[in-house]
């Protein structure tokens, strides 16, 4: 879940539902009523404990006849019983509206709270990545800010387990090894994304990550062995095509850049193969603070070998002197919280809506990003890059529909 990308852990919230059993009709032919108490007997004989549940409410035995193959209710006299009559039970009136309960704001309005997420699913991403670049600009240390990001995240984990919310979920060494190879790609994903981030535009940092579902159908084909459909290879063509395109033009280009983004493209790649071979009960917020801090420990040796000297020298001194040590820290302390919540938000809106829904919504978060960027830093762009850009984003559009498309398919299918 670096910062071009989202760690796809898993779902939180279980719904539960209430069955209603049902005792099979006595086979037997009915007897009529007033017959000898032996029969009324037998019919209790053949309930299970604790009698049956009809809307909710518990039932004495005594009061379950199988007459006829349905539920007698005994008649209080003689003139009220004739064999096969059939009565239906109702639950008092008193009771059931005592159990009615009014629906609260987020039964009202779901459409409104989902709404909700997704804005500040964009909006938190937006401002992640403005700020990422606004630091870039004036200390320009990728992988020390690498680690930033997650030790920020990882704290905000450790204090939500310490009040509870939400409660940390137990992890043995079996567990461990499955996470590993999970958080070693996205921390190689991450420090990547990064170092691309802080040599080229935002903007075309995006463009070259919409490649990405490119390297998923890819590894997908060759790695895992299981088919593409022809459709979804088709879908990715504007998208190398709209890629390309942008990178002939793009004023900011350079390697670097070019090529991180393209490792965390396949290092993210991995990381979804990977995560499903990793499947656990636990839910995504505690998986994703263990891959967090799995993911730390990996990311300090690089930064200390490769960055560390540097900071030590002039690093620290000189990004203090342009910016003053109070926005230098609260700087680094804010991107790290915003790259935090902008995954755990996106998480949480997976959980809310269909895979469909959520493809959309990725591609479109992309688009926000791409044009905030352009707007807040003044990036000048070709025409030819700006309809590169366009035609990749069109392309990851397709390719999202149709791939959550077939999913959908599969799984009414299995269903």
């Amino acid at each position: 879940m670096p910062a071009l990308g989202t760690l796809s852990g898993g779902a939180a919230g279980v719904a539960g539902l209430l069955r209603l059993r049902r005792a099979t009709p006595s086979p037997a032919v009915a007897t009529p009523f007033p017959a000898a108490a032996a029969a009324r007997c037998a019919a209790a004989a053949v309930v299970p404990d604790g009698g049956q549940l009809v809307w909710g409410r518990q039932l004495r035995p005594a009061l379950l006849l199988p007459a006829a193959g349905g539920l007698l209710q005994p008649p209080t006299s003689p003139s009220s019983s004739q064999a096969g009559r059939r009565q239906a039970l109702r639950p008092p009136a008193a009771a059931t509206s005592g159990e009615a309960k009014p629906a609260g704001f987020l039964e009202k309005y779901p459409a409104l709270i989902t709404g909700f997420f997704f804005f500040m699913w964009y909006f938190l991403n937006v401002i992640f990545n403005i700020l990422n670049k606004k630091i870039y600009n004036y200390f320009p240390y990728p992988y020390f800010v690498s680690v930033i990001h997650l030790l920020v995240g990882v704290v905000y984990c450790l204090v939500s387990w310490t009040v509870g919310l939400p409660k940390r979920a137990p992890i043995n060494s079996t567990l461990l090894k499955l996470l590993f190879p999970v958080a070693l790609c996205h921390a190689l994903g991450h420090v990547t994304s990064n170092v691309s981030f802080a040599t080229v535009a935002v903007s075309f940092a995006h463009t070259i990550k919409a490649l990405e579902p490119f390297f998923n159908a890819a590894a997908t084909q060759f790695v895992l062995g299981q088919q593409v459909p022809l459709p979804l290879w088709l879908s990715l063509a504007p998208v190398v095509l709209g890629v390309s395109m942008a990178s002939l033009t793009e004023l900011s280009f350079n390697w670097t850049g070019f090529i991180n983004a393209m490792i965390s493209n396949i290092s993210f790649t991995y990381r979804s193969i990977y995560s499903k071979k990793a499947m656990t009960d636990m839910d995504s917020t505690n998986v994703y603070a263990y891959i967090s801090m799995i993911a730390l420990i990996v990311c300090i040796p690089p930064a200390v070998i490769i960055e560390g000297p540097q900071l030590l020298q002039h690093g620290f001194n000189d990004a203090i002197a342009k910016v003053g040590l109070t926005k230098f820290v609260s700087d680094l302390f804010f991107v790290g919280l915003f790259y935090h919540l902008y995954n755990q938000v996106a998480t949480n809106t997976l959980e809310r809506v269909a895979p469909l829904t959520h493809a959309v919504g990725n591609v479109l978060k992309r688009v926000f990003v791409i044009g905030f960027s352009i707007i807040v830093f003044g990036n000048r762009i070709t025409t030819q890059t700006g309809i590169g850009t366009c035609i990749a984003i069109a392309g990851v559009a397709i390719y999202s529909y149709i791939k959550a498309k077939i999913e959908e398919e599969k799984r009414a299918k299995s269903a």
